[in-house]
């Protein structure tokens, strides 16, 4: 895992932290072994709690999330990338790009039937007016990505929620790219704050 949250120095009040930045085998691809350890550490936490998971570079932390679950639910992404492709190494490795697709593949909770909503959010689905990331980004506003939320948790049962998205230092992120993230997460943060999952 990166150092995302210590460069931006933001951590929401009262929250449990995992900290695996030194773990390997994490960055895009997950490793068996990594995969492993993340799911055991997992095992402190509940899923039906906000996650803030770090960069999109490890998006696949939803799936690990996911795998949790004790009834089916749908997932809603927002994000600007698909999540859905096949590894470019092969084999069945967990990646930031294909965990969508896997997920689908190999947990028979994530129906589209279900009752209850997973709902995960890569901030890279945000112009750069309201978040900064390592990945292309969208043209989604704030105000765009809270009106899809209300209406997301309106009259459904939320399952869990994640958040990733932003850039370190070592990815050349500044100052100002920190204090864009900030503002969006602490926004989201609030919003989430009042929601809550079954």
């Amino acid at each position: 895992m990166s150092s995302l949250f210590s460069d931006e120095n933001w951590s929401p009040e009262g929250a449990s932290h995992l900290d695996l930045t030194r773990l390997e085998g994490t960055t895009c691809y997950c490793d068996a072994d990594a995969e492993k350890a993340i799911e055991e550490a997992f095992k402190q936490l509940p899923v039906n709690i906000l996650h803030w998971i770090d960069g999109g570079d490890y998006h696949y932390l939803t799936e690990l999330w996911m795998r949790r679950l004790s009834a089916p639910a749908r997932l809603l992404l927002i994000d600007n990338h698909p999540d859905d492709q096949e590894p470019s190494i092969g084999g069945d490795i967990l990646s930031c790009g294909g965990w969508v697709a896997h997920s689908k593949r190999t947990n028979p909770l994530i129906r589209e039937d279900a009752e209850q909503l997973y709902i995960s959010i890569d901030l890279d689905w945000l112009s750069q007016d309201f978040a900064r990331t390592n990945w292309n980004q969208g043209i989604g506003t704030l105000d765009g990505l809270m009106e899809i939320l209300r209406e997301a948790v309106a009259g459904n049962r939320i399952a869990g929620v994640d958040i990733c998205g932003g850039i370190t230092s070592a990815q050349g992120g500044k100052a100002e790219d920190f204090a864009v993230n900030r503002r969006t997460r602490d926004a989201l943060q609030l919003f989430f704050a009042g929601i809550r999952a079954d």
